[in-house]
């Protein structure tokens, strides 16, 4: 007999969880809503690194992932003011490039980022990187 809660019955993967997406292409905001979405995410978009900053202090999410190469603010710049914030430091930081360069890596890892990941990434890389770097799945407040 098969388990019940297999059967379709059971809450989405990452349910409740806030994301936040932070990258000027419209088509990377929209592939990774889609796939955050359908694990049960609460998903946040910013188009640039000023935007994000009032959606991380409105939102709080528990996540974000910000593209390197972005106007105004880039991704490392954005990173490291949500790094030197109190209040949002302990917010894992991901970051997305379509580089693949170790000095991008390690600037990255400089200013605060957790991970790196490499555009155009999987749904699996997107999953995985959220299960590796959030800390327990949301409670039920």
């Amino acid at each position: 007999m098969e388990n019940s809660t297999t059967l379709g019955t059971a809450k989405p993967r990452l349910a409740g969880l806030k994301v936040l997406v932070i990258d000027d292409s419209k088509t990377i905001r929209r592939t990774a809503e889609t796939l955050l979405a359908k694990e049960g995410c609460e998903v946040f978009t910013a188009i640039d690194g000023f935007d994000a900053l009032s959606k991380i202090a409105d939102h709080q999410p528990d996540i974000v992932f910000v593209d390197i190469m972005m106007p105004r603010l880039d991704g490392y710049q954005t990173c490291s003011l949500i790094k030197h914030n109190k209040v949002f430091r302990s917010i894992p930081v991901i970051m997305l490039s379509s580089k693949d360069g170790l000095f991008d890596r390690a600037r990255g890892r400089i200013v605060g980022s957790e991970h790196y990941l490499t555009k155009p990434f999987t749904r699996d890389e997107l999953l995985s990187a959220i299960e590796n770097h959030v800390s327990a799945a949301p409670s039920a407040a």
